[in-house]
Parts: structure tokens; sequence; C-alpha cells
């Protein structure tokens, strides 16, 4: 079945192929990021101000000189552009982040969707967790811009788009060499450079690269080895723009996954120490994408073409000697040689309806996942035998439209309706857990804008999303490790959203958001920490309130407040135990930098603050609230720029991420300890870094 899924969907690419008569031209700068709707806009730094635009307030553009303006200690951390989105980390540099917003805890990222040239970088059926999102194949001065959309409006978001989603561009073209090195604490070194080449009036290639290595505070170093790469070819017609993109990546690391608290208080390790010493990974990512843009009259049409190839192997503990006494509770989890392919294709045009003024998005996305999974029992990363292996096929086609309406002057309308097609092919090496499956969502949306005056626009929307659930559970019927039946999860879980929203711009500079918002998801995923995964539980229902405020005071400087509050709650019977384990009610972000064009100094501090949130669904256990204060401090002098930064500024001790489960030390009783297990913050550290031509 899989393979004329596959066949259908590629012949569906090529036949959409023709229908690029008509196509929008978009021109790249280093500094600009593209909104592709039929009046293209270019945004210097950060647009919040986007009215007349946007179809809600929870939608932004964040372009790469406000980007260079945040002090990041990991790839990953430049999501926190979206508001109220925190970025964690729970193991070693290699590995996926955590992700939290909108009183989600995501994991690593099963209900929001991340796009970067337009391939999907969430991976389904992953080894490790469902919607896994690795960005650390990304090279912070290469990104062009991240626009983003919080909640389930927005027709173009399809799997893990629940709680929203954020599409990164990187860098078309240079306008000279780049170069940048840096050194600091705890045995961080970093070399990146990057350049444009042109071969006529019309074409160039761009190329760049990165080499990082980094221990950490760790007793145990982390050893990481990264290593990153870049190249584009560009050609810019009168009526099209082709780019051919391709992106390589690889890692390895020694992990320090969560550590309980007892072991620390008792002595036995240090807060920055291990109980297994022989956890860690090795990554890759390599991928080769297509982009065909066309314009003719006041038509535009684009299409990506994909292929990815994706590896990992990683060994986690996560609770010691809790199921095997004698040989420990390490497992190792293979994604092997996984191929990610499939397309993307995009019609715009004005449309007169009703007797008004309109645009039409048709939009269609295809796309195919093949891996070879593998979970198994290991020491010292020695195997002790397998407890699972399948071989996972999985397609999905998606399509969708979306009307805008202008009613007058001052009112739109956005209505979308998007259906999506998943087909489901595990071979185990178990024949229970063997099978295939098929199943289909339709999601419409809708929202309104209405602008009472200039500089102040309102909005209303409500729309249906989803996510996708493991291909493993949509068809197991026994559980591999006690040998009991199981029930096979729904392949798809629903969601249903609402806003209501401001958006308002004053002539000073100042620009604020408002955003009161609700959630329902059908099936909620709860962390099991003796299994190291997540498993469906109840229904869950969130309520909450996001304001932004970004302020452009003059040439040089900016400041910004983003606050957000929210209501995650289980939707059960007993009151007194619909807590969301691991739901973040409380965010709030905020920034001062300096950056004035020319030569002089610069600088930029950045405070995140993340409230306590409950461990357990009674509440009776929560997470301390943990405060990160970032500061950067450095000086232009013609193309040369010195920096220096200074993470965690006050040493705050807080943790990065918090569990509460059932573990086993050595020696312990042999139903081991319910405990609190925590990642530390890393403690404050120092980096200097020297650029040229940034």
């Amino acid at each position: 079945m899989l393979p004329r899924f596959i066949a259908a969907a590629t012949c569906a690419a090529l036949q959409l192929l023709p229908l690029m008569a008509a196509g929008q031209q978009t021109e790249a700068e280093e500094d600009t990021v593209h909104v592709y709707t039929l009046d293209p806009i270019m945004v210097e730094g950060r647009a919040d101000d986007l009215a007349g635009l946007v179809s809600s307030a929870s939608t932004g553009f964040v372009g790469a000189s406000d980007l260079r303006m945040r002090p990041i200690a990991r790839e990953g951390e430049l999501l926190e552009v979206v508001p109220g989105m925190i970025l964690t980390q729970h193991s070693g540099s290699g590995k996926a982040n955590q992700q939290f917003v909108r009183g989600f805890n995501l994991d690593h990222g099963t209900d929001f969707s991340t796009r970067v040239e337009g391939m999907p970088v969430n991976l389904s059926a992953h080894a490790h967790g469902q919607g896994y999102t690795d960005l650390n194949f990304l090279i912070p001065e290469l990104v062009e811009s991240i626009e983003y959309s919080l909640g389930n409006y927005y027709a173009e978001i399809g799997d893990f788009g629940s709680a929203g989603g954020a599409h990164f561009r990187l860098t078309r073209e240079l306008e000279r060499p780049v170069f940048k090195t840096g050194v600091g604490a705890n045995g961080h070194r970093r070399l990146m450079a990057g350049g444009s080449v042109s071969l006529g009036s019309r074409s160039s290639v761009l190329v760049g690269g990165e080499l990082r290595s980094y221990d950490g505070p760790w007793e145990i170093p982390e050893d990481s080895r990264k290593t990153s790469a870049m190249a584009r070819y560009l050609f810019q017609g009168t009526t099209h723009t082709f780019s051919l993109l391709a992106l390589g990546y690889g890692n390895r690391w020694q992990a320090s996954d969560q550590i309980p608290r007892r072991a620390v208080e008792s002595g036995r390790v240090d807060r920055f120490g291990q109980i297994d010493p022989t956890l860690g990974g090795t990554t890759s990512r390599f991928s080769v994408s297509g982009t065909w843009e066309r314009s003719s009259g006041s038509t535009s049409q684009q299409v990506d073409l994909y292929a990815v190839r994706y590896d990992l192997d990683l060994f986690s503990n996560f609770t010691y000697f809790l199921e095997n006494p004698e040989e420990g509770d390490q497992i190792r989890q293979v994604d092997d040689g996984r191929w990610t392919v499939g397309a993307n294709a995009v019609h715009q045009q004005p449309l007169d309806h009703f007797g008004r003024a309109g645009d039409l998005s048709l939009g269609v996305q295809l796309r195919s996942d093949a891996s070879d999974l593998t979970l198994a029992r290991s020491r010292a990363r020695i195997p002790l035998g397998d407890i699972r292996a399948d071989a996972v096929r999985q397609g999905s086609a998606g399509a969708y439209a979306e009307l805008t309406t202008r009613w007058s002057p001052t009112v739109r309308t956005i209505v979308g309706l998007r259906g999506d097609l998943f087909a489901f092919d595990v071979e185990s090496d178990l024949q229970q857990n063997s099978g295939t499956a098929t199943d289909g969502i339709v999601s419409p949306k809708v929202s309104i804008a209405w602008m009472p005056r200039p500089g102040l626009e309102l909005y209303g929307s409500g729309g249906l999303g989803f996510h996708s659930n493991d291909a493993r559970g949509v068809v197991a019927s026994l559980d591999p490790v006690t040998g009991e039946a199981v029930s096979p999860v729904d392949p798809l879980v629903a969601s249903q959203g609402a806003e209501v929203g401001a958006r308002m711009a004053t002539a000073s500079g100042l620009v604020t958001t408002a955003a009161l918002w609700l959630v329902h998801l059908d099936s909620e995923l709860v962390y099991v920490g003796d299994a190291g995964r997540v498993e469906a539980s109840d229904p869950s229902r969130r309520l909450g309130l996001t304001i932004t405020n970004f302020y452009r005071l003059d040439a040089g400087w900016t400041a910004d407040l983003d606050i957000s509050f929210t209501r995650a709650r289980l939707v059960v019977d007993d009151a007194d135990s619909d807590r969301i384990p691991g739901a973040v009610e409380q965010v709030i972000t905020a920034g001062l930098a300096y950056d004035p064009p020319g030569n002089g100094p610069f600088g930029a501090l950045r405070l995140r603050q993340m409230g306590a949130y409950p461990l357990t669904p009674d509440g009776a256990e929560k997470a301390r609230p943990s405060s990160l204060l970032n500061f950067e401090i450095g000086a232009s002098i013609g193309d040369v720029r010195l920096s220096a930064q200074v993470l965690n500024l006050l040493d705050e001790k807080d943790s990065d991420i918090q569990y509460f489960y059932a573990s086993r030390l050595a020696g312990e009783p042999p139903g081991g300890i319910e405990d609190l297990h925590f990642h530390p913050s890393e403690p404050r550290q120092l980096r200097v870094s020297l650029g040229w031509g940034l």
C-alpha cells in the first residue's frame, strides 16, 4: 500500500510543476523577512506591526538583525522569539531541546510544527519521541528570519500544529564573506565562516559551515563535537526564482540526563554529576531541497521539493536499576537511515467574490517517512538484547484552501479548510505489532480582522488542528516488555482552538499585541519516567493570555517584554487530579538591546523566567520556578565585531527541567523511590568571539 502511496504522491508533485506558469518573485537580502503574499513586504529586524497583513494577533516575523542581538547557548533557543516559548535541555548538546509553550509540555515538539525552508523538522514515529524536533543543525548567523503563528487557525499548518508553528528561512546571499571564531568556559570552541560567489548577473552560490566543541560543567565532560554545513545555488530571473539548498550536520556527545534529588542531597553525586556515566549518542542530518517561485501578473506559485536523510543512536537511563537490578535500565534508541521526502505547492491569486475583493490561496503538502527503529537494552553501551525492532513507513497528503475577503477597507475575513490523509505501515519483530492503518481528518479555520482606526486591529479566530500519534502505537496489540495485550491508539488526535486578540502600534514605536486564547486537545500526552516515553492520556483544556510588547526607541535601542499566563487542566471527573505534569503556566521574557548602525559599542540583556509547574496530576509535587539572565557586550570597528557573552549572569542554581517519578539507585529497595529528578541549569560562563563581515 505505502509504495503506491509514495508513487502517487510523487506523481502529484510532478503534476503541480506546470501550474507554475505564474508566480511571485521575492528577492532575498540578509536582513529581510519575506511574507509570501501578493503584496510582498520587506521588514528589517523584527516586525510586529502587521495590521492588515495577518489573520491573528499571534503571528510575528523576526529578522536577522534582531536574532543577532539575542545571546543564546543553544541553536534551538532561536525559537524563543515565539512569545511564551521556552526551550531547555535534559540531556546532551546533540539532543533535541525540550519545548514549552501555551501550557503545552511539547516534549521535543509534539504539538508545535517547525519547518526550515519548507522542510518539516518534526519527525513522526521517531525512536525517542513523537514529533522530535532537532534544530542543532542550524547555523545561527545564516538564519535570515523566523515566522511564527500560535494557535491552530492557519490552513497551511497541518500535523503537530495544535499549539502553532514556526518557519525558519535561511540566508540566500551574503553581501560579503563572514567569519566568526569564539572560545569560552567549559571547553567551548566555535568556528563559523560563509560567503557568496556571483556566477553572473542572475546566479550565485553561497557556502557556509560551522565547527563547534563543548564539554560543559559536567563531572564527565560532554565532549560534544558538532559539524554543520550549508550550500545554496540561487537563480533570480525576471519572472522566477530558483534555489537549490544542501544542508549537512553531524554530532556526537556524552549525555548528562536528569538525576534524582536524593542522590545530590545525600552527597552521592554532585549536581553536575551522573548516575550512569555511559550515556550519550550520535546523530546526523543531510538534506537537499529545491524551491521554485514564479510570477505573472497578479498571481503567484511556489513549489518545494525535499529529501532528508537522518540518523540517531541514543543511550539513555531514566530509572537506573528499577527494572533490572543486575544490569541496570539503560536503553538504546536507534533511528537508522530515515528518509523523509516530500513536496509542497502553493498557488495564490486575487479573487473577486460576493462583490468584494479578496485573495485565494491553494496548497498541497506531500510527505513520506521510512525508517528502521530499534529499542534495546544495554549496559555501558554494550547490547543486552532488543526490546522491539520495527520498520516504519508513513505517508501523508494534505490539501488546503484559504479565502480572504475584504468586506470593507477595515474588515477582512479569512476562511480556510484543510484535509489530511495518513497511511501507516509497520513491520515489527513481533507479528502482533505489525500492521497497516489509514486515517483522515478535516480541519476548518476562520478568522475575522477589524481595523477601527489606523494603528489598531482586532481579531477573532477559531479552528481545528491535530497531531499524529506514533505509528507503532497505532497498530500495536502487545506490550513487548510485559507481553500484555494493549489497545491501539488513535492515529490522529484532534484539537479545537479559539482566540480573540488585538494589535496596536503607536507613533512612538511601541507595538503591543494581546491574545486571549483557548485550546482543547482530545488526548493529552503524559511523560512516563520509568519507561522513558510518553503515553496518551485524558483530554485537556488550556486557557491563556499572551501579551507582547516591542519598542523601537530609535535607530539603536530596542526593548521587548512578553508575558504569557495559562491555566492547563486535564478534562477528568476528579478535580483533585486534573493537573497536567510539565505544563508551564507562567512565562515572562524581556530584553533590552543597543545595536546602532556603523561603528561603536553594542550590547544586549535578556531575561527568561519560567514559573512553577505541576509534576503530578494532583499538583502535590511542583517544579520550582527558574530564571535565566544572559548578557552580551561588544564593539564594532569597521568590518570587525568583537563581543563577550555572559550566560546565566546571576549564576542562578536552577533547573532546566524537572520530573517526578520512581527510580532506584544501587542498594535501594526493589520498588524504587518516587523522587524529583532534575537537569541543572548550567552555571555562569563567559564566551568571547571575534567576527568579520557580520
